[in-house]
């Protein structure tokens, strides 16, 4: 067991309930596809966090955080694709505004990416279309947090302060790293569940291009924000 496990739980807790690169491409695809979309693209966070994680178990996290070269371009291409993200989001939201009203009950555009704006959840939905709208959740959750090196850089830098040295260091890890995969897991998913349960507000043409303007706007900061992080 590590040193002041209980200690590590309240961190790896507030790290993960802090606003990020995750929480904005999570809430971005509720905005966008729907809850489907949303908890898929949360299961790709956690499949990063495991890969990650293992990463830190075995050493491989050292090696990034302390190359120079290695930690400047994952830092680069994770600024590149939030920024990306985030200009997805944006247009989302123009296109949005350029349609408002179009309907008879001034619903607007479909949400970008779905053939008739009922989102992935696969009602109405062409079913290959449907698949591609999740893997590219999906895919997003991953990317965006692969990508951030601040990830390996927590765990190369906080989890050896609870690594009990009477004790073997790479189970320790791996618990470690699986409990922050855990909390982050449950956290998208109550933000999932939020903003689902929010679903005929957040459906207002106004409201949703807003929250839409907002969410690629902040994936932009934080991409800005992720290439300026020293070393």
């Amino acid at each position: 067991m590590p040193s002041n496990f209980p200690a590590y739980l309240g961190l790896a807790l507030l790290v993960v309930i802090a606003p990020g690169p995750d929480f904005a491409v999570v809430m971005k695809n509720c905005l966008m596809y729907g809850r489907r979309p949303g908890t898929l693209t949360s299961f790709g966070v956690v499949a990063s966090l495991l890969v990650q994680g293992a990463a830190a178990a075995l050493g491989v996290a050292a090696l990034v955080v302390r190359s120079a070269v290695a930690f400047n371009v994952l830092k680069i291409v994770g600024a590149l694709y939030l920024g990306y993200l985030g200009v997805l989001a944006l247009r989302a939201a123009f296109a949005r505004r350029g349609a408002a009203g179009d309907g008879p009950d001034g619903a607007g555009a479909p949400a970008a990416g779905t053939p008739d704006g009922r989102g992935a959840s696969g009602d109405g939905s062409d079913p290959a279309v449907t698949r591609r709208l999740r893997v590219r959740a999906f895919r997003q959750g991953f990317l965006s947090n692969i990508t951030n090196p601040k990830v390996l850089a927590f765990y190369f830098s906080m989890l050896p302060q609870f690594v009990n040295g009477r004790a073997a260091v790479l189970p320790q890890v791996a618990l470690m790293a699986a409990v922050h995969a855990f909390f982050a897991l449950v956290w998208l998913l109550i933000l999932v569940a939020v903003l689902g349960r929010l679903r005929d507000v957040l459906r207002r043409p106004r409201i949703r291009r807003a929250l839409e303007g907002l969410t690629g706007v902040a994936l932009i900061g934080l991409g800005v924000r992720l290439i300026t992080t020293p070393q």
